[in-house]
C-alpha cells in the first residue's frame, strides 16, 4: 500500500535551498542525519499534462497568489511575472542556488476539496 511520495529535488547548493524551506517557506522538517534535512510537503495534487519530452515540474499551491508574493517578497524572494493560464494563475520563486519553483493559485477543480 502507498503511504506517501517523497520528492527529490537536485540542487547546485543544497544547503542554501534546505534553509530557504526551513526558515522563509517554513516548512516542517526533520534531521535525517548530520544536517539532512526531510521537509513535510503541504498536501499534493498528481496531473499529467502531454509534452514532447519526459519531465517533472513541482509547483507549489497557494489561496492567494497576490497576498503569497507579498509575503514572500517581505522575506527577499524573487518572484517571477504573473501570467494567467486556464488552470489558474502563476509565477516562479526564485531558491537561492538560482534553480526556481512553480507557486501557483489554481481555479480548477481539486481533489483535495472533495
Amino acid at each position: 500500500m502507498i503511504t506517501g511520495s517523497h520528492l527529490l529535488i537536485y540542487s547546485q547548493d543544497a544547503d542554501k535551498d534546505r534553509a530557504f524551506f526551513r526558515d522563509v517557506l517554513e516548512f516542517r522538517h526533520v534531521d535525517a542525519c548530520h544536517g539532512w534535512l526531510i521537509f513535510a510537503l503541504p498536501p499534493a495534487e498528481a496531473a499529467f499534462h502531454p509534452g514532447d519530452k519526459p519531465s517533472t515540474d513541482l509547483y507549489l499551491m497557494c489561496d492567494d497568489l497576490e497576498a503569497t508574493i507579498k509575503s514572500l517578497q517581505a522575506k527577499k524572494v524573487k518572484c517571477g511575472g504573473i501570467e494567467k493560464e486556464r488552470w489558474g494563475i502563476r509565477t516562479t520563486i526564485q531558491l537561492p542556488s538560482g534553480s526556481e519553483l512553480g507557486l501557483y493559485q489554481p481555479t480548477h477543480a481539486s481533489p483535495l476539496t472533495v
